[in-house]
């Protein structure tokens, strides 16, 4: 799948330290030996701070690498505060957006004080463009405010057994009580992804919202550039913050395969990420 782009990967990663990945899952039902896995993903040190890749029918880790260490997930959080809005809210209801909300930094869309939108309209900006604005609106109109719509963003971690993952706010913002892993946002995006109007918003490349006033619109370009680039590709969630660098959770339908991928704080995610599908499509094919 990925032939075009291996010289490329190579080149741009020949500067990399010479040390081996150090979880490749070796055992037998692993289809590639160390030459031919080091041959699959062209890096000798993992250029992120964490990655898993999962398949998702036999739910075997293909690859993993600190995919237990606590970092900061950026906007990645908003899956949860996603998953939260659809069991707690009603998308036909209609959301104010607040002083605090149209005050909210990047990225956001630039929403004003007292513009009205429907909250399934929020749910899309704060989905497919990661809009900040979008998301305090959404999450103060079901939680009456953020720190109450965080409770229950904890409460549904707790529920759901993502014992390393905490939530200070419903954003992504950096702070020091907000953290996840690779191994929970894995779990949290599978269960997300289970809800139809979740699945059908971040796989979707571009969209546009107004508010109900109708004067004026916004329009959202997808952050995931994997959508369109890599046959069967159907989201999930980009972030970025300083602290918590690029990161990336991706879901991949292809060849009968399904594999998710989680990547937090790389500089390199996109090129990671093309690498490990193709490696992850090519160990489940064969391996069936």
């Amino acid at each position: 799948m990925l032939g075009f782009f291996l010289p490329l990967l190579t080149s741009a990663l020949a500067n990399a330290e010479n040390i081996i990945p150090q979880n490749v899952v070796p055992n037998s039902e692993t289809a590639y030996s160390a030459a031919s896995f080091h041959h699959a993903l062209p890096w000798r040190k993992v250029p992120a701070h964490s990655v898993l890749l999962k398949d998702l029918r036999s739910g075997r880790v293909l690859y993993e690498y600190e995919a237990g260490k606590r970092l900061s997930p950026a906007s990645l959080t908003k899956i949860m505060s996603a998953l939260v809005i659809l069991e707690k809210g009603h998308l036909g209801e209609y959301a104010t957006v607040s002083r605090n909300a149209a005050a909210a930094p990047r990225s956001h869309l630039g929403l004003r004080t007292g513009e009205v939108f429907r909250l399934e309209d929020l749910l899309k900006a704060m989905l497919i463009v990661s809009a900040n604005d979008a998301c305090l609106a959404a999450v103060e109109h079901v939680g009456g405010d953020e720190a109450q719509f965080v409770r229950l963003m904890n409460d549904k971690a707790a529920e759901l057994g993502l014992n390393d993952t905490h939530f200070n706010n419903a954003c992504g913002f950096d702070a020091p009580d907000h953290y996840s892993t690779a191994e929970d946002l894995a779990k949290l995006s599978e269960i997300a992804m289970r809800y139809p109007v979740f699945r059908e918003l971040v796989r979707e490349k571009r969209d546009l919202i107004m508010p109900v006033s109708g004067r004026r619109s916004y329009l959202l370009h997808n952050t995931n550039r994997l959508l369109g680039r890599i046959p069967g590709v159907e989201g999930v969630k980009t972030g970025f913050t300083s602290k918590a660098g690029r990161c990336l959770v991706a879901k991949v339908s292809q060849d009968g395969n399904d594999l998710l991928l989680v990547i937090l704080n790389s500089n390199r995610r996109w090129i990671m990420a093309e690498s490990l599908i193709d490696y992850g499509i090519r160990l489940t094919g064969s391996a069936r």
